[in-house]
């Protein structure tokens, strides 16, 4: 490989643009090895990302990068950008502690316009970076939001798309679309008139003949509607574009999005229409590599060292998600009012099986949480048991329709959170920290976080058939540890008694580190774990007034969190005694595992052990929220 061609040797983005085009090919493909040889070693998104190589060559060829603002939705198909904007030489970082985010983050590159880790958010984003250029007097360069099909069945990129046509703004939005096959003859023809509509010689014309027509009298306004409405049928036969045109946006397209001239072309002509402009771009997802090829979905984001030859599903078959899915497919057999919902994350969530077994029970939502929640309030209200698998930090988006589509009428739908608590590698935009402070404000809710596969399966029956309005289950990533720690099996709570005055509250993953740490401490303390937690039944608080001091441990944020709500419930009842919280404070958690986050936050077993032991041998005297 000639150093023109060493990405950690040229100055990145401004050298791309100086490659012919047979460099260009061979730049592709040592992109596509980097990413495929980093992901499967570190873990991270795959498909998408090898979908977009050509896409990210292509923009940094044609638009200069950070002046021209480029926002790729979600992030998780921004590697190759990465990589041209000089993060090479670290891109072995990715999605380790210190290293590179695996989606887009200011603070790392100048280069990634906007933060991302959430879909449907780019069009919203470049329109208001497009605006705010405006208002600053920038006219030569464009905001550019960068959006798959996927993310387009979220509801906010069809806000954004509904206010960005109708702005006159200078921005471009990209839909990368990997979903569809083009007729060749019809694909050829709607881009050749699409190159001559954007030639500048065209749009002068065009603009004269308007302007004559509107000097015409009696039939000049007639004459310009009818040359309008006689296009319509052809443009609809073409490329479908009538819903984007009417939206306000000039339509490029269908444009092949692994075709790095075919691509510079139509990016070229955005750059000259002074109107949102949305290019139609068609990609193959996971391209390149050929089992992410066959099966696009289950190689869309990968483990850490997990591509195996003899899994081909890349399924984790021991993590919580997958027994979930399990457990509520049995449940299922029993019970034909029991339904499943996804917001596009069947794999991810271990609904596969409930979608291959009552495929007539099972709904998936699109990347729309939103319309997932209120969706499941009807079922609910038409007589069905709802359950809605969703990872923490996406259930966020659907705050309002729990409160108004569920909580409201009481309506019982059963929520499976999924990724609860630290998440590891995925970072911030990730963390499933917030879940039980959000939830705990909904009226009618309940809240269960069972520490291991068996407490699962009691919770979700529990859940089904105990509740009656939001139930909640949440669960963290990955698999089950330390379980034999945990021996007693509960929908409840179950105290550990040692005959002492000092008390370790817990629940979820991180009750199995408190046990042990009761184990190997030489200091006797109590430990309650709690399984329901919210809302927590009178005897808990009972239990807890007959302790000197408390400390609760928790995966979760302190604001907000089961801490703050035991301790003013004992302060109401007068409680003297000492109290003390050990969870995640303020701020957002960056990326690193999971172990190195539960030991930062003094969560693991080792950590727990000198928490307690530095009470109970000083006799410490704690105060509240110490």
């Amino acid at each position: 490989m000639s150093k023109r061609l060493c990405l950690s040797c040229m100055n990145l983005p401004e050298d791309v643009k100086r490659l012919s085009d047979s460099e260009c090919e061979e730049l592709c493909v040592q992109l596509r090895r980097t990413i495929i040889k980093t992901v499967l070693l570190n873990g991270g998104h795959l498909s998408s990302n090898l979908g977009t190589v050509e896409l990210a060559v292509a923009l940094h060829r044609v638009f200069s990068s950070p002046y021209d603002k480029m926002i790729w939705d979600v992030g998780h198909q921004s590697y190759a950008h990465k990589l041209l904007t000089g993060r090479a030489g670290r891109f072995e970082s990715l999605r380790k502690e210190g290293g590179l985010s695996g989606f887009l983050k200011p603070s790392e590159s100048e280069h990634d316009a906007f933060i991302s880790g959430h879909s449907s958010n780019s069009v919203s984003a470049a329109l208001g970076i497009a605006e705010a250029m405006r208002l600053k007097g920038v006219t030569k360069h464009k905001a550019i939001a960068i959006i798959g099909d996927g993310a387009l069945t979220g509801g906010l990129a069809y806000e954004g798309l509904n206010n960005a046509g109708k702005s006159g703004g200078n921005i471009i939005v990209i839909l990368n679309h990997n979903e569809m096959s083009i007729s060749k003859n019809v694909g050829a023809l709607a881009k050749h008139l699409t190159v001559i509509r954007g030639s500048r010689a065209y749009l002068e014309t065009k603009k004269k003949v308007k302007e004559l027509l509107n000097q015409t009298p009696l039939i000049g306004a007639k004459l310009e509607r009818f040359l309008k409405s006689s296009k319509s049928a052809l443009k609809q036969l073409l490329y479908h574009s009538t819903m984007f045109e009417n939206l306000g946006f000039a339509y490029i397209g269908p444009v092949d999005g692994h075709s790095i001239s075919e691509l510079e072309e139509a990016f070229r002509i955005a750059r000259r229409i002074d109107k949102p402009v949305l290019i139609h771009v068609i990609t193959v997802k996971g391209k390149g590599f050929r089992p992410a090829e066959k099966n696009p979905g289950a190689y869309h984001a990968v483990p850490s060292c997990g591509y195996k030859r003899d899994n081909p599903l890349n399924i984790v078959h021991d993590s919580y998600s997958e027994h979930f899915g399990k457990t509520l497919v049995s449940l299922a057999e029993d019970d034909p009012n029991i339904c499943a919902v996804t917001a596009a994350m069947k794999h991810a969530t271990g609904l596969q099986h409930f979608s291959a077994r009552y495929p007539e029970r099972f709904f998936d939502a699109g990347i729309a949480e939103q319309h997932a929640v209120a969706f499941s309030g009807a079922l609910a209200k038409g007589g069905m048991l709802p359950v809605f698998a969703v990872y923490s930090s996406f259930l966020q988006r659907a705050y309002d329709q729990l409160f108004h589509d569920a909580a409201i009428d009481k309506l019982h739908i059963v929520i499976g959170v999924d990724r609860a608590g630290l998440v590891g590698e995925d970072g911030e935009t990730h963390q499933g920290l917030y879940d039980i402070a959000m939830l705990k404000t909904i009226p009618n809710t309940a809240i269960y976080s069972p520490s291991c596969m068996a407490e699962v399966d009691l919770c979700l029956k529990t859940a089904l058939y105990s509740e009656t309005g939001i139930a909640c289950v949440r669960y963290p990533k990955g698999g089950e540890e330390r379980a034999e720690e945990n021996n007693h099996v509960t929908d409840e709570y179950k105290l550990c008694y040692n005959s002492s005055d000092t008390l370790a509250i817990s629940y979820g993953r991180a009750v199995n580190n408190i046990y042990e740490a009761m184990k190997n401490s030489g200091h006797a303390f109590d430990v309650l774990k709690l399984v329901k937690v919210y809302p927590l039944s009178e005897e808990v608080f009972k239990l807890c007034e007959k302790y000197k001091r408390i400390v609760i441990f928790e995966e979760g944020c302190k604001t907000g969190g089961i801490g703050e709500y035991i301790l003013a419930e004992l302060a109401l009842r007068d409680y003297k005694g000492g109290f003390k919280i050990i969870a995640v404070g303020d701020g957002f958690v960056p990326q690193s595992s999971v172990s190195a986050a539960l030991k930062k936050y003094h969560l693991d077993a080792i950590s727990a052990e000198a928490e307690v032991n530095q009470l109970t041998v000083n006799n410490v005297e704690v105060t509240p929220l110490a």
